[in-house]
């Protein structure tokens, strides 16, 4: 981590991380829609070394409508000798590095709220810096869904809708979120280190930085609603919980909106069934890219351009649409999403 930061313009900060450009669509979303929606917090920015530098006084100039601030820093990760010997996915090795929103004290920060890169922002949620957890060695998080009813075979066994903790749920029973928020402070982030260093329990997780938090913040997390994670797949998952109008912040959980336009018959994502909320995504980026286009802001337009599907060409937009995304070695796929086993964490 950069150990002579500049001092924050607020103690308070929206977190998000960003180690390869196929994540940019979806961060300079994610302070476009923070920004749109008059939050008065920046969104800090967390970027690796694997992301091009070249690119980083581009990204500045973008942050610097969105009042948002990059913040290099070095990757982490288990040592070797209590590494998984597997994960879910192999892209989720960037995911350890999350945790490192937990040694922002060091900057001076003092209240965080922790986004992924493929979140939308749909209104102010400022409210989550406002509410105290029970003590500050507490983190808020939301229950993780786990009904797996696409049969992937990826997720574990135990992953059914009976074991989901909205399966029953209606519209309004789920908590209403009132805080999705950190404090974080020395003591802890030692604690976490030594966590990770030591702990046999590490060498299970398959999500890591899910699973991690959900075990070592046991009994010292507070659940919040669905509303404030909204996982895409919920919609069609949880169709009698789900309201759109509810939904504060969707999570573009596997595959990508920017990956793949909708199609003019609402078809979007890997199964076909995520056209509503794909399009929420891409109406916003079309605002977005309508207000840098007024600005004259040719090097923003094309850095992001470069990860964002082009238009459907006429007569190729089923095929285009219809295909299989995980057999397309085109398709960028993020190094975040999937919730963890039990508690999905909004750190």
């Amino acid at each position: 981590m950069n150990d002579t930061p500049n001092p924050p313009s607020s103690p308070f900060a929206w977190v998000t991380l960003l180690t390869r450009t196929s994540y940019l669509p979806g961060v300079v979303l994610l302070a476009y829609s923070l920004h749109r929606h008059a939050s008065k917090y920046p969104l800090l920015i967390l970027t690796t070394p694997s992301f091009p530098s070249s690119l980083l006084p581009t990204l500045e100039h973008e942050c610097s409508l969105v009042n948002a601030a990059i913040l290099p820093i070095t990757p982490l990760s288990p040592p070797p000798s209590n590494t998984p010997s597997s994960l879910i996915a192999s892209r989720f090795e960037d995911t350890w590095t999350k945790l490192r929103v937990f040694s922002l004290h060091r900057c001076g920060y003092e209240k965080l709220v922790f986004l992924d890169a493929d979140m939308l922002v749909m209104r102010n949620l400022d409210e989550l810096f406002d509410y105290e957890l029970p003590g500050r060695d507490w983190i808020a998080a939301n229950h993780a869904c786990v009904c797996n009813l696409d049969k992937d075979s990826w997720a574990p066994g135990d992953w059914v809708k009976e074991n989901c903790a909205y399966t029953g749920l209606r519209p309004g029973d789920a908590p209403t979120p009132r805080d999705v928020r950190l404090h974080p402070y020395e003591e802890q982030w030692d604690a976490m280190l030594e966590f990770l260093n030591s702990n046999p329990l590490v060498k299970t997780f398959l999500f890591p930085d899910q699973d991690f938090l959900a075990e070592f913040f046991k009994g010292r997390w507070k659940s919040v609603g669905w509303q404030y994670n909204a996982l895409k797949t919920m919609r069609y998952w949880h169709e009698e919980m789900w309201e759109d109008g509810e939904v504060r912040n969707p999570h573009y959980i596997v595959d990508k909106p920017w990956s793949r336009r909708v199609g003019s018959d609402g078809v979007a994502g890997y199964l076909g069934r995520d056209g509503v909320t794909h399009g929420w995504w891409w109406g916003c980026y079309e605002r977005w890219e309508r207000e840098r286009e007024n600005r004259g802001e040719k090097e923003v337009l094309e850095m992001v351009r470069m990860e964002v599907a082009k238009p459907l060409e006429e007569g190729k937009e089923a095929e285009a649409l219809h295909g299989n995304w995980q057999s397309n070695p085109g398709n960028k796929v993020g190094t975040t999403g999937i919730s963890g086993k039990n508690v999905s964490v909004q750190t």
